[in-house]
């Protein structure tokens, strides 16, 4: 799959506003930290990519994912019940960017963290994010970080799989 470099520069004061059926998330994004990550991020959320995905991995004390496109069109309990069988956590947005947590000089997965998934591939990122439900200190040396939660650590602590990504606003974002 090709690399994609996205078109959006970060000036590194944007602020993601995930809006979940468990509340309100702000994440301070990373964008001089994982300008190509953030980047991605903005332009995905600006196409409305993100409304109305569901989470579909939780791991207790360690992370909750989501981003997956392949969960839009199922309802939280085909995600819950169904699925890995509909390939839940294997979408993506057509392309994959190139990792940077080899050059993020604050690649600290804490707790709160927003990262990218991806598969073996250090460059397969695309779409999915997770946060981490703790520090995982484990994971700096082979997954981006590109923000920290700022509001709604409570939030994210109520996650779950199934859990819906109403929308994704960027505020602060360049025109």
């Amino acid at each position: 799959m090709a690399l994609y470099t996205p078109a959006y520069q970060p000036t590194g004061d944007e602020i993601a506003v995930l809006t979940t059926s468990k509340g309100t998330i702000r994440v301070q994004l990373a964008g001089k930290d994982a300008p190509i990550h953030v980047g991605n991020f903005v332009e995905l959320a600006q196409k409305g990519f993100y409304d109305n995905l569901k989470f579909h991995r939780y791991v207790p004390g360690f992370v909750i994912q989501g981003g997956c496109p392949t969960t839009r069109d199922l309802t939280p309990e085909q995600v819950i019940n169904e699925g890995s069988r509909r390939g839940c956590g294997t979408g993506n947005p057509g392309y994959s960017i190139k990792e940077e947590f080899t050059t993020n000089p604050h690649n600290e997965h804490n707790d709160g963290t927003l990262a990218m998934a991806r598969s073996s591939n250090p460059n397969s990122a695309g779409s999915q994010f997770y946060f981490c439900l703790g520090a995982q200190p484990m994971l700096d040396d082979g997954y981006t970080v590109f923000g920290q939660t700022v509001e709604g650590m409570d939030v994210i602590g109520k996650l779950r799989v199934g859990d819906v990504i109403e929308s994704v606003v960027i505020e602060n974002a360049a025109e």
